[in-house]
């Protein structure tokens, strides 16, 4: 069957085109950082929670704890992490981003955004309100991912 015989793209077949775009512009930008997706999203996390332990981590991460270890280890080589003792007490180790950390994934939303705007060009403002009000109708009753979760 060629392409002219196939049955046209279902509705949320089109919006997975539009995830996988979004998607990949997304770690095309993470990439271009020289960064992995956990690097990345640890990164982002000890910026918006300075101070972090090791186990927050995991959990936001939804990974071991020495796969979180093994992930720092990295950012720390690259000094965009850093451990320190709380209070002097060895067994107890924060975690922040350091300055070089949290510049690396400065932008990352500003991009996001302009990936979107670039996805929704070909719309007018009121076929986007339109297709908002049909999204917004669509997921009303579906539950909505928590952080961590695609």
């Amino acid at each position: 069957m060629d392409q002219s015989e196939r049955a046209p793209a279902s509705p949320l077949e089109r919006l997975k085109v539009i995830n996988w775009a979004q998607v990949q512009a997304g770690q095309d930008w993470i990439r271009s950082r020289g960064l992995t997706l956990q690097q990345a999203f640890v990164l982002s996390y000890l910026a918006e929670n300075p101070g972090a332990i090791q186990r927050d981590i995991a959990q936001a991460t939804r990974t071991t704890a020495a796969n979180v270890s093994a992930v720092l280890r990295g950012l720390e080589a690259r000094d965009l992490v850093e451990r320190r003792f709380e209070d002097g007490d060895e067994r107890s180790k924060r975690v922040f981003a350091t300055d070089a950390g949290t510049e690396l994934i400065a932008g990352h939303e500003e991009a996001m955004t302009a990936v979107d705007e670039s996805i929704l060009a070909p719309l007018t403002k009121s076929e986007r309100a339109a297709l908002q009000a049909l999204l917004d109708k669509i997921t009303a009753h579906l539950s909505n991912p928590g952080p961590g979760d695609s």
